[in-house]
């Protein structure tokens, strides 16, 4: 056995461990036996122990897909649902038209009037009406062509109600040859991976395929008794069918922890939450679940006053009569949230997942130096600005503000024109959403809300020499 795998005994070392065998059992073999029956016996036992031990490394290479034999090997491939040699058939990409939310699973088929299409991935019909171009494969082999516009017929049923439109904007490829064994294991080992990461970076692959979605907008969290996912960017419809297809439960799915926790019996309701609500001065929002009820209704936002930890909102609603708030309130919708319904034959699913809101970043920057005579500040000012505002921009959302990298993008944008030993002084007041923030106690780390992403322009970031 090496690193390879299992390897065959050459038939020389199989013909000497015969031969000391036998002289173990039997030392005067030679004196009772002449040479070439000798020679016969032992080679007639040899061929038999190669066969034998041929037989071990194909056993013990047939358990797996990087050596599975073919009829094994296709045994994998349908218990992940991968058929072998529909890869080189001839395919085609198509888009699909009708209502948004509608879902096509892998094995959708459609056709030419002639030949059918598999769908291998599958889509879903997004805001605008009509579905990115899907991934479809010939269901037989042959090469013929595949003209664009040709393949506009839907061959599985769709439910009375749902006008589904198909086309191929562009032309599809013709067949290849047939597929090898060498692809078709890779297309197994790749089928495999998938269903053995599990859900989160399972999930976290198939958003980030989404058109539009950024990979620092993705986080998939833990939260009591499910998930709560995390996704900006993209079409909405996408992304709830690349949760839908990535979650094993979505009965688990949780919208935003934003929640309402206090409000006050006055005129004016005053309403205190626990993360920023991203509300502005004259919208309106709805409040439900409250005890006492009289809190449940429509409120109007006359000022607010933004935090780390969240906002208080002055209404223009009289409370006073109100009695005392005990809890239960919530808002209605929860501004954070964005819920999705789709459609997979015959079911409905709502999918909720969290729209990351922006929290907007300023950070000035002072440094100096004891180096006499030093001229090119505005050099390092220069340089300085850009590598702040990026590593602001490249934080993944929920992730806090780390000082200390902060230093070392600042170290490394200037390290041409100053080296990090004549640095002697380096300073930072950062400012989240207006608010001016310190590093918890003992650390350099800045913590912003666990569902935003951070976001600093050019003129966010100053940097001066002082």
């Amino acid at each position: 056995m090496t690193a390879a795998g299992p390897q065959t005994t050459p038939p020389a070392t199989l013909n000497a461990a015969l031969i000391n065998g036998v002289a173990a059992e039997v030392p005067d073999y030679t004196a009772n036996l002449p040479g070439l029956l000798i020679e016969d016996i032992s080679s007639t036992a040899t061929g038999a122990l190669v066969a034998i031990d041929q037989a071990r490394v194909d056993c013990i290479s047939s358990v797996t897909p990087y050596g599975a034999n073919a009829s094994v090997l296709a045994q994998l491939g349908v218990q992940f649902g991968i058929e072998q040699g529909v890869s080189a058939n001839a395919s085609v990409y198509v888009q699909f038209a009708g209502p948004a939310g509608y879902v096509f699973q892998p094995g959708f088929v459609v056709g030419d009037g002639t030949n059918q299409y598999k769908l291998q991935d599958g889509g879903v019909i997004q805001t605008g009406g009509v579905s990115a171009q899907l991934f479809a494969v010939a269901t037989n082999s042959g090469t013929f062509a595949i003209p664009a516009g040709s393949v506009n017929q839907i061959i599985t049923s769709v439910p009375t109600g749902y006008a589904i439109t198909v086309t191929n904007p562009e032309a599809g490829t013709p067949a290849s040859s047939a597929e090898s064994p060498q692809d078709y294991r890779a297309r197994v080992l790749q089928a495999g991976v998938v269903a053995s990461v599990g859900s989160p970076a399972y999930l976290k692959t198939l958003l980030e395929k989404v058109t539009g979605v950024q990979a620092r907008l993705v986080s998939i969290q833990q939260a009591t008794g499910g998930w709560r996912i995390v996704c900006g960017g993209g079409d909405a419809y996408a992304v709830a069918n690349a949760i839908l297809q990535g979650v094993g439960d979505i009965a688990t799915l949780q919208g935003s922890q934003l929640s309402i926790s206090g409000m006050t019996a006055a005129s004016p309701v005053v309403v205190t939450t626990n993360l920023t609500t991203n509300f502005t001065v004259g919208q309106t929002f709805t409040v439900s679940g409250a005890t006492p009820t009289a809190y449940n209704g429509t409120y109007t936002v006359v000022s607010i006053v933004r935090s780390i930890s969240g906002d208080t909102i002055t209404t223009s609603t009289n409370g006073s009569a109100f009695g005392a708030y005990t809890g239960g309130a919530t808002f209605s919708p929860n501004p954070r949230n964005v819920n999705v319904s789709l459609f997979q034959n015959p079911d409905t699913y709502n999918i909720p997942f969290v729209n990351p809101p922006t929290q907007i970043v300023t950070v000035a920057v002072t440094w100096n130096t004891t180096l006499p005579n030093f001229t090119a500040g505005d050099s390092v000012n220069q340089l300085a600005i850009p590598a702040i505002q990026s590593y602001i921009n490249s934080i993944y959302v929920g992730q806090p503000i780390n000082e200390l990298e902060m230093t070392a993008a600042f170290r490394g944008a200037v390290a041409s024109v100053i080296s990090a030993a004549n640095i002697t002084t380096l300073q930072y007041v950062v400012q989240i959403n207006g608010v001016t923030v310190s590093p918890s106690a003992g650390t350099s780390i800045i913590a912003g809300d666990p569902e935003s992403v951070f976001s600093a322009s050019a003129s966010g970031v100053t940097v001066v020499q002082g």
